[in-house]
Parts: structure tokens; sequence; C-alpha cells
């Protein structure tokens, strides 16, 4: 069972710029810069708390991210959960009748192992699980 937000994604057409605003509220820069090859991303994170925010920037036309900034805009792009056992959610969900992007994990950004459930089963909300590795 998920036990904290890890993270929300917020989706970017510009990081350095978006870096900065996120810098200017928070009051603080971000602790890491990072391409996900894989995803077709830059990430960029901040530290709320025991929270975090994470910014993502295409890296080529074709990526999740440069689809969803087409056709809804920049905004939220996903809430992630922190779970313990990433494979045993996976499982314990799609015997719920849940759909999965990924049924496996796979490696992600900032040194973790992620799962995304589908929109369409989440109220159109695309939930990330997270694990560390």
């Amino acid at each position: 069972m998920p036990n904290k937000i890890e993270h929300l994604g917020i989706a970017v057409s510009d990081l350095e710029a978006s870096e900065k605003i996120f810098t200017d509220v928070l009051g603080a820069a971000p602790y890491k810069r990072e391409e996900v090859e894989s995803e077709n991303v830059i990430t960029s994170f901040f530290k709320v708390g025991e929270n975090k925010i994470e910014l993502l920037q295409a890296t080529s036309e074709d990526s999740a991210i440069a689809k969803f900034i087409a056709t809804k805009g920049e905004g939220i792009h996903h809430v992630a959960f922190s779970v313990d056992d990433i494979q045993m959610e996976i499982d314990r969900l799609m015997d719920l009748g849940y759909r999965m992007i990924h049924e496996k994990p796979k490696e992600g950004a900032d040194g973790k192992m992620i799962a995304f459930l589908h929109p369409k089963g989440s109220n159109r909300v695309l939930v990330e699980l997270c694990a560390d590795k």
C-alpha cells in the first residue's frame, strides 16, 4: 500500500524558466537534474518537506511529456506514491482489475523503480508507483 505522496510531476516546456519559478516560490534551488533516456525527459527535483516536486521537460517530440503538453498544455502530469514493494503493489492493483501501463517496474529518475497505472482507470489521473532501488 502507498505510504506517502512521493512527488508531483509537472510537465514544462522550458525547464530553466520553470526552475526559476519554483526556486522563487520554494526559496530553494533544485537538488538534482537528471536525464531519463528511456522516457525522453530531463527532470529537475525540488524538496518540499518530505515530499518532492519533479519538473519534466521533453527531450523528444514523441515523448509522453511532449504529447501531454501538445494536448493539455503545461501543468500537473502525475502524482507519485511511495511503496515498499512495487511488484507486490502492481500485482495487487492488477488483481483488483486496474490496468497498468507497466506490469513490471522499470528504472526511473531519482534512484527509483517506477510503474504507472493507466489514467483511464484512475479518474484520468496518471498515478505513478515509486520504490527505492
